[in-house]
C-alpha cells in the first residue's frame, strides 16, 4: 500500500478516475513523515481503512495538502479523520472550500510545519491550473501534480489515444503535455522567473501524481521541460 521513496518519503496509488471527454487517470499521494513525528499528506487519495492503517504505522498527519485546484477531491474524508491536522490549499482554493475555516493558503514560503523539510514555490502564470511544487531535502525529490505526466502506450483507447499522444502525454517519463505549454505562453516570464528558483534546488528525484516516478537523470528532465520558460527561443 505504501511504497519508500527515499528517506521518510513514501507514496500510495489511488483510484483510477475519469475525467471530462472520458479520458483516465491514476492517482498517487506522498507521504512524508516530519522531524517531529508527524505527517505531511500530499495530494490525498481516498482514505480507505487499508490506506488509514497502513499511513498510521508511520505517525499521524500533522498536515494536509492541496497542491492545485484539481487534487481536492478526497481532501474531506482526510479533515473528518484528522481534525487535528492543518488544512495548505494552493492559491484560490480556500474559495471553494468555505467549510474549512483554519484552510491557510499556500505561497512561495514554507509554513513553519515543514520549513527546513520541504521547500515550495508556486508556479503562476498557467491558463490551466496554479500549480505548487515541492521539494523534500532528505530524499532530494521534487513532487509535481499536473504539469508532468506520462502514460504507457494503449493506456487511453481509441481517439483519446491520439490526442494523447499528440498532446505529449504517452512515453515512458514524464513531460510537461502540450495543453500546459501552451497554458503558459501569455505569462512566460512571469511563469520563467519560479521555474529559475524551482531548477536551483538539488534535485535528484522525482515523483509525479500521474506517471512514472523518476529515481535517476531527474535533474535533466526538469531542466528540459522547465528550462523552456525561461530560455530565448
Amino acid at each position: 500500500m505504501l511504497h519508500s521513496f527515499g528517506p521518510d518519503l513514501h507514496y500510495a496509488e489511488g483510484p483510477v478516475i475519469t475525467a471530462a471527454g472520458g479520458f483516465r487517470f491514476p492517482t498517487r499521494m506522498a507521504v512524508v513523515r516530519l522531524d517531529g513525528g508527524g505527517l505531511w499528506i500530499w495530494s490525498p487519495i481516498p482514505l480507505t481503512a487499508e490506506l488509514r492503517a497502513a499511513v498510521e504505522t508511520l505517525g499521524l498527519p500533522q498536515a494536509l495538502v492541496a497542491p492545485n485546484h484539481l487534487h481536492d477531491s478526497w481532501l474531506d474524508d482526510w479533515v473528518q479523520a484528522y481534525p487535528q491536522a492543518e488544512v495548505h490549499l494552493a492559491p484560490g482554493l480556500p474559495a471553494r472550500h468555505p467549510e474549512l475555516t483554519r484552510a491557510q493558503e499556500l505561497g512561495d514560503a514554507a509554513p513553519d510545519a515543514w520549513a527546513g523539510q520541504i521547500d515550495q514555490l508556486v508556479l503562476r502564470g498557467n491558463a490551466i491550473t496554479t500549480e505548487v511544487l515541492f521539494f523534500h531535502r532528505a530524499s532530494g525529490t521534487v513532487l509535481v501534480t499536473d504539469l508532468l505526466q506520462n502514460y504507457p502506450v494503449g493506456w487511453f483507447p481509441g481517439w483519446r489515444g491520439v490526442v494523447a499522444r499528440l498532446d505529449g502525454m504517452v512515453g515512458p517519463r514524464p513531460r510537461m503535455p502540450r495543453k500546459f505549454r501552451l497554458g503558459f505562453l501569455g505569462h512566460r516570464r512571469m511563469a520563467g522567473q519560479a521555474a529559475r528558483l524551482l531548477l536551483d534546488w538539488p534535485i535528484t528525484r522525482l515523483l509525479v501524481a500521474h506517471g512514472t516516478p523518476v529515481e535517476q537523470g531527474a535533474r535533466g528532465l526538469m531542466h528540459r521541460e522547465f528550462g523552456w520558460l525561461f530560455r530565448r527561443g
